[in-house]
């Protein structure tokens, strides 16, 4: 090969220098001489020479020297050097690897390469909110985060979260380990936007903005990989990609027909700007498919779009069990082979597929091989892929010695410091939301007796939400308050067995074994494998589902993971619907009949729902699964299901003189496809938008007392709460607030906090305000194509102070389409309390096809003592002020725009000012 062609060769690669650097070497020592080549004096068969290249995309691997490490002699080789950038590090590893060794890599329980130096790796890490592991900080949830409207909040938070994952890895690093949850790389932020407050996983979302989103999304990503042009402090991986926003239980085999418009309008731009303005290092692709292609093999989404348009760099990981989907759910390829070779060829990169336990064999990533070896998979997708994934793993600086990445050495103080509790209450003080206030806010000084009801009040899980880590202590409501009131006299009723996953231990006399004996049959092994039955330790008959670390059999002591399997029958003593579920300290799920009833994957009790019939047994399997992290615990729990308000909770109302409710739903209610199937929640998913019956009906029961009423909402979706807004005396919007949330919510009842957070969806009044929730199009959604009228809109906030916005300067002369618009505003504390205000910047559009009725476009969260003053300004671009057209055309279109700023939405009593400007011209925006 000539020296011209081969500089032909290389340009079409990243690494162009050191691709002619090794065409160099290869010519400068490389002879002919009898069939074989001569490199540094060593004899190589032509043929086997022929072999070891490897053909790859990201350098020209025939110009490679041959013979991997043998032909670097004593030196180090090239991947294990840092002063050569990363992809070509990749590269050289990757072309020194066995088929069968590259195909372990394409799983997420990646293999150790033992003769190359390459350690086991587990890709899958989360931090949602926090660094899902025991003992780290826990800040609200994102629903919440997204209230706060502070994206430099986020990007701290982000650095926050990033460093305690660095310190989770290196002590798990040090046992030698690599486990789940303990990695590098973050699945997160989830920026899917929340177009129906149905979806489970709304909480997870900033919101049902795109703009809001996109701005949230960069802050996080930029806070999580930190600024070092060569190495990552963590990578993070914006997800799902894309239009994922429920049914949940649907999710595996749905396809989901969405407009160009409603993609490029709503759906790609916070990926967009996570990718492009933020520069994450890796993309999750999703479980749906879209307009006809699964989501993980999508040439739309991963070709024409992510790594076309945007030019994305990073690597693709699938959604866990998606790359399965791609053949069992949506049958899009006839065999897995050929669905996972789909997958491989159109863009991704690595599959999630392993869970808790380390897999034996090659079950995972025998796809890949067979793919290759039936001709449905080119090797040089496969070292495309790898050369991807472990850029990613050099740049986290994991082949490096000890010292040379800048991250490598955090300090394990840092793991929940008091500077990160410190942030969380911050954030969870920002997220808080004012709803209604009729003055009974702030609490007066004067009050001396408080009734505290609802069933959420002590309970700490809710305010963690999902995805969570668990922190070393958490506030609670109720511990909040006796915090900020010292001198009052709380009384505590929760008023209702909704939501409490209060029961009994289910007695002996209730459960029969497979054969009919009393008891029930136990069976114990190592390692909770959820997709086959393992092999058990011991089996043996028992009284009840009671296990502790005292009556743990000793087959089964000292495992690394526990899993025990209950089956039999339980028998209620009187016809009625029951709660029952687990009280366990790991994974727990409980199966009665043929419905399974809960599911729950940390510590803490979850009960469900369901009918039992008086003498007549109904088959009771129960698995629970320990993962470390003190003694084994799980107990089965019962109790009959009374739905009525506790008298007790009236009383202490009757007493008071303010009365506080706790109430709303819990990410055991909503959240990710879950095994929940009762009034107004199904699978994950909410079925209607009304507040649950039993917390209703102990609202109304304490608001018939006539004494102050003051409603705390917990929650990660919208709640139609209407005969509240009607009756009470004041509503709070708490989110699910995180491990700070009740100190947050406590010092903002009380004043010291003045609530500033801004709804970042809408609340509707009814679900019937809404279209079909499998419809995709966003007409009728959102505030920006939503024409009814809302509960509270988006943007919604009120204070314990009061702004004035005036004096707003806009060009008087017309720009030219293109060119960026610079906006100024002055806002005024007009009150006699310091507090923060959300200043928002909507655009409407000229009368164009596919415009919004509007939409954000710029926000900046600032704090003002009474009487001050500040100038606000906004930069606009030209993405900024553009718009989709009905045909999916992203433009900034001529005409008249109108500029409005003010504390939320005009037209919805928030203050603000608005103004006029001209654009001539119209430009096209590339995608």
């Amino acid at each position: 090969m000539t020296r011209a062609m081969t500089q032909s060769i290389c340009r079409l690669f990243s690494s162009f220098t050191y691709c002619m650097r090794r065409w160099a070497n290869a010519a400068r020592f490389r002879q002919r001489r009898r069939g074989s080549l001569t490199r540094g004096g060593r004899l190589f068969p032509a043929a086997a020479a022929r072999t070891t290249r490897r053909a790859g995309p990201a350098l020209a691997a025939a110009l490679l020297p041959a013979g991997g490490a043998a032909a670097q002699g004593p030196a180090q080789p090239p991947y294990l050097n840092p002063k050569l950038p990363p992809a070509e590090r990749a590269a050289d590893l990757v072309h020194r690897m066995t088929l069968q060794e590259k195909v372990s890599q394409l799983v997420n329980q990646a293999r150790a390469i033992p003769r190359l130096k390459v350690p086991a790796y587990d890709w899958w890490s989360e931090a949602l909110h926090g660094v899902m592991v025991n003992g780290t900080t826990e800040f609200p949830e994102p629903i919440g985060l997204a209230a706060t409207f502070d994206a430099p909040a986020i990007h701290r938070m982000a650095i926050a979260i990033s460093t305690e994952g660095r310190v989770v890895y290196e002590e798990n690093e040090h046992d030698g380990n690599s486990r789940i949850f303990h990695g590098l790389d973050f699945w997160a932020p989830n920026v899917n936007i929340f177009r129906d407050p149905r979806w489970g996983r709304g909480q997870e979302t900033y919101g049902e903005d795109p703009f809001l989103t996109g701005r949230m999304a960069v802050a996080y990503v930029t806070g999580m990989q930190g600024t070092d042009p060569r190495y990552y402090r963590t990578i993070s991986t914006p997800k799902h990609f894309d239009v994922h926003s429920g049914p949940e239980p649907t999710r595996h085999f749905a396809d989901v027909d969405v407009s160009k418009h409603d993609l490029e309008d709503t759906y790609l731009p916070a990926f967009r700007a996570a990718i492009v303005d933020g520069h994450a290092g890796s993309v999750m692709c999703a479980y749906n498919a879209i307009n006809g292609e699964p989501a993980c093999a999508n040439q739309f989404l991963l070709d024409h779009t992510l790594r076309g348009a945007w030019q994305f760099q990073g690597y693709v990981v699938s959604d866990c069990g998606a790359v399965r989907d791609i053949f069992h759910g949506h049958r899009y390829r006839p065999t897995q082979p050929q669905a996972s070779a789909i997958a491989i060829e159109r863009g991704v990169d690595n599959e999630c597929i392993d869970f808790v336990n380390p897999v034996k064999g090659d079950s995972d990533y025998r796809p890949y091989l067979e793919a290759v070896q039936q001709g449905y998979l080119s090797e040089s997708a496969v070292d495309q892929a790898l050369i991807r994934l472990f850029t990613a793993r050099i740049r986290l600086g994991l082949f490096d010695p000890p010292g040379t990445a800048p991250y490598a050495q955090t300090p394990h103080d840092e793991l929940n410091s008091a500077a990160h509790r410190a942030l969380a209450r911050k954030l969870a003080d920002e997220s808080m939301v004012l709803l209604k206030n009729d003055g009974v806010l702030p609490l007066k000084p004067t009050v001396r007796r408080i009734a505290i009801v609802g069933p959420l009040a002590d309970q700490t899980a809710v305010l963690l939400g999902n995805y969570n880590g668990i922190p070393t202590h958490t506030v609670s409501l109720l511990e909040g308050m006796k915090a900020e009131f010292p001198n009052a006299e709380i009384t505590y009723v929760p008023g209702t067995q909704f939501l409490r996953n209060d029961g009994a231990p289910v007695p002996a006399a209730a459960l029969t074994t497979p054969t009919g004996a009393p008891g029930i049959e136990a069976a114990y092994s190592a390692g909770l494998n959820l997709g086959s039955a393992p092999t058990p330790l011991v089996t043996r008959r028992e009284t009840s589902v009671d296990l502790s670390a005292a009556n743990l059999p000793a087959e089964a002591q000292g495992k690394n993971g526990l899993a025990v399997h209950w089956t039999g029958f339980i028998t209620a003593p009187a016809t009625g619907d029951y709660l029952v579920g687990m009280k366990a300290n790991g994974f727990a799920r409980v199966t009665v009949g043929d419905r399974q009833i809960m599911q729950m994957y940390s510590a803490g009790a979850n009960l469900g729902r369901v009918h039992l019939v008086q003498g007549q047994p109904a088959k009771l399997d129960v698995l629970y699964g320990h993962n470390g992290g003190g003694a084994p615990q799980a107990q089965l729990l019962w109790a009959p299901v009374r739905n009525a308000p506790d008298p007790a909770a009236v009383a202490a109302a009757k007493n008071a003189d303010v009365v506080i409710a706790a109430v709303g739903i819990t990410s055991r209610l909503e959240g990710e496809e879950m095994p929940v199937d009762q009034p107004g929640f199904l699978g994950g998913d909410r079925t209607n938008l009304a507040m649950p019956a039993p917390e209703e009906a102990l609202v109304e029961a304490v608001a018939a007392t006539g004494k102050p009423l003051v409603v705390v909402l917990m929650n990660g979706s919208a709640l139609a709460v209407n005969w509240e807004k009607a009756h009470a005396d004041a509503i709070l919007e708490a989110w699910y607030s995180g491990e700070e949330g009740g100190a947050a919510i406590a010092d903002t009842l009380s004043g010291r906090n003045d609530p500033g957070g801004r709804l970042p969806v809408t609340f509707y009044k009814d679900v019937h305000q809404l279209p079909n929730f499998e419809d995709y199009s966003m007409e009728g959604r959102t505030y920006r194509y939503f024409h009814g009228q809302p509960l509270w809109p988006f943007g919604y906030g009120l204070s314990y102070t009061t702004f004035r916005y005036s004096d707003l300067r806009l060009p008087s002369a017309p720009i030219q389409a293109g060119d960026p618009l610079d906006v100024a505003v002055n806002v005024t504390n007009t009150g006699q309390t310091a507090g923060d205000e959300v200043v928002q910047l909507y655009l409407k559009f000229p009368d164009v096809a596919g415009a919004p009725i509007r939409a954000l476009r710029g926000f900046e969260r600032i704090h003002l003592e009474p009487g001050a003053s500040q100038e606000v300004r906004f930069h606009l671009k030209r993405r900024d002020l553009s718009m989709v057209t009905a045909l999916g055309d992203i433009i900034v279109a001529q005409g008249e725009y109108t500029v409005s700023v003010g504390g939320g939405q005009p037209d919805t009593g928030a203050p603000g000012v608005s103004g006029k400007f001209q654009v001539s011209g119209q430009i096209v925006l590339p995608q």
